[in-house]
């Protein structure tokens, strides 16, 4: 693992979908980041049940400070998505070493891909092997709102 992909000291991540803090991150998702302005407790609660989940936490206190989560077969593909850092933590690199923790995660599943989408944080992925879609034509999307 490279420098870029490790864990900062003082944190600590976890797959236990029992320890997220719903509450922050329904906070984080639907107040502070652009693909989730608005969704619902409800709807947030529904995707965390559907989801692997990960968390990052300050070792210390416990706090969440970080989520991402993960809609997958366990088989052929995934889709990484809700990827956020706490601004009070952010430049620390927890979010390339929470994307990492994922990516080896999901490894030895021997899935085809993972899939995410992003607007602003392309660097980040790219560090860990990620790269644009070579035949973006080939993909089509349903919008249903």
């Amino acid at each position: 693992m490279t420098d870029t992909q490790s864990l900062p000291e003082g944190y600590e991540i976890s797959a236990d979908t029992a320890r997220i803090d719903v509450d922050s991150v329904h906070r984080w998702l639907s107040t502070d980041a652009y693909w989730a302005t608005g969704r619902s407790r409800e709807k947030q609660e529904r995707a965390i049940a559907g989801s692997l989940n990960f968390g990052v936490y300050d070792g210390t206190s416990g706090e969440q400070v970080a989520y991402a989560r993960v809609v997958t077969d366990e088989a052929t593909f995934a889709w990484l998505c809700d990827v956020y850092v706490a601004p009070s933590v952010r430049g620390k690199g927890l979010g390339t070493a929470l994307v990492a923790a994922v990516r080896d995660h999901l490894e030895p599943l021997g899935l085809r891909r993972i899939l995410l989408a992003t607007a602003d944080a392309h660097g980040v992925y790219e560090k860990l092997g990620f790269k644009v879609l070579e035949r973006p034509d080939q993909w089509m999307a349903l919008m249903l709102q």
